[in-house]
């Protein structure tokens, strides 16, 4: 009976899609087509654009109620929709992960043909198409993951004791779902990173059977929340596993509202928008802000600048500017981020953490670190720099020491800003009288330091 309705409604869709989508067509993935994309662009592109990932554990495609049913409301909205059939993987995770890598890639790609913002490109996952969707948001390289993502009734533990487990088998295989490092690493809940990881929306029942909510949708919603990352989770009082667009859900209508709202709520940045980086340490990050996404400096950076701006954060606690410091800020996924994102003006304020003294007994290669940063990012795109002198460390927490800032890391970072022609934000000496503006430990900024931080900031680069 259920088949039945399917087919009907599919029916139904083939009607109705004309007066909603302006053109339909399939692009191959592979040169065999046994991977393609199904293309649904609207009449009137919002410049919006989501790939959708059918569920099926791994195992099959679900991609009618998975997939193209949702084709006729998103085209309605103006957004263009791209259903990829991705390989199954039998083992090998790296096949339905290039296929939907690759759907990005295009899309991003045609961008202007399409009437797309390349920066409003977002995918959408179903059970086991959603943790799928989920590895995309979270391990790929900066250029394949998408700018936002809407996971229904995700798996996403790879730990089949708690999860689908032959979505678990099927993506890593007979051996490799034995291996616990392996199934950490895609238990996706443990990938995600503060400001790297899109923002999410998930989409679930309390009712479902086959993929438990507490430790898949709930796990990656507290991941989120804990990196400070925008998410929203909408959990219906039944509805079982698999309901998808289908219209035999009981919620389905309430459900297309609450999504429709979450995308409508999206700030999307400007295709042109000049795309400012802020790199740094955990102050950049957002250590002891709730929430730092939205209130830490580059989220109010943004505020400030307004919608001709991009600013992305790209700070990471702990970091160092030295590269045998504890933990080197250019081995992280950020820089890598950082690059790929190809900023036209570039924040840096790193230091702090290298004032202690495990790290600053490798002070002498401070100077040369700092230079292989400015090098590195003048090859890459040639931004505008802004170079910023580390906050003053009202007190000497985890070993941070002001007068090694004072004395040896600011005047460093003077010689080779002066070397090097940028402009310093001498942040130490502004913020000389802001302890009140500071959490306990003396080290970080509060939300009000946060939005100094910002206003400083924006000045200068409006300046």
């Amino acid at each position: 009976m259920k088949r039945k309705l399917i087919t009907f409604i599919l029916l139904l869709l083939a009607i109705t899609l004309q007066a909603q989508t302006a053109r339909k067509f399939t692009i191959n993935l592979t040169d065999d087509g046994k991977a393609n994309m199904v293309v649904f662009l609207p009449e009137n592109p919002s410049g919006k654009a989501i790939v959708g990932v059918p569920g099926g554990g791994y195992s099959v495609l679900s991609n009618s109620h998975e997939g193209y049913l949702a084709s006729e409301w998103l085209n309605k909205q103006g957004i263009a929709y791209f259903v990829v059939n991705y390989r199954l993987p039998n083992g090998d995770r790296f096949i339905p992960m290039g296929d939907v890598q690759k759907g990005i890639r295009i899309v991003r790609d045609s961008a202007s043909v399409w009437g797309i913002n390349p920066h409003d490109v977002g995918i959408m996952g179903f059970s086991a198409g959603g943790h799928l969707a989920s590895v995309v948001s979270t391990l790929s390289d900066f250029d394949a993951r998408p700018d936002f993502t809407i996971l229904f009734y995700p798996v996403i533990s790879m730990d089949e004791r708690v999860s689908h487990k032959w979505s678990c088998i099927n993506f890593l295989g007979e051996e490799g779902h034995k291996d616990s490092e392996l199934v950490r690493q895609y238990s996706t809940q443990n990938a995600v990173r503060s400001h790297l990881t899109p923002p999410a929306i998930i989409i679930t029942a309390s009712d479902d059977r086959l993929v438990p909510t507490v430790t898949n949708s709930l796990a990656y919603y507290t991941a989120m929340r804990n990196a400070g990352n925008e998410c929203a989770m909408y959990i219906y009082p039944t509805g079982d596993h698999g309901f998808g667009f289908g219209p035999w859900f009981k919620y389905h209508d309430q459900m297309l509202n609450d999504l429709g709202n979450w995308l409508n709520a999206r700030q999307t940045p400007k295709p042109d928008a000049i795309k400012v980086a802020c790199i740094g340490n955990s102050i950049t990050d957002g250590f002891g802000i709730d929430m730092r996404t939205a209130y830490g400096y580059p989220a109010q950076l943004q505020q400030l600048l307004g919608k001709d701006y991009w600013v992305k954060n790209f700070g990471v606690s702990s970091r160092t500017m030295l590269n045998k410091g504890d933990y080197p800020y250019m081995n992280e996924m950020a820089w890598k981020d950082a690059l790929a994102f190809k900023p036209d003006i570039v924040i840096i304020k790193l230091g702090t953490n290298d004032s202690k003294p495990e790290n600053w007994q490798y002070g002498a290669e401070f100077k040369q670190d700092l230079q292989q940063m400015i090098t590195t990012l003048r090859k890459n795109n040639n931004p505008k720099i802004f170079l910023c002198t580390p906050i003053p460390a009202f007190k000497p927490t985890w070993n941070i020491s002001d007068s090694v800032i004072v004395n040896n890391i600011i005047p460093i970072q003077q010689d080779v800003a002066k070397k090097n022609k940028l402009q310093v934000i001498d942040l130490h000496t502004l913020f000389a009288n802001d302890g009140d503006k500071m959490v306990d430990d003396g080290i970080h900024p509060d939300n009000k330091g946060a939005r100094k931080m910002a206003e400083i900031i924006a000045g200068a680069i409006k300046k």
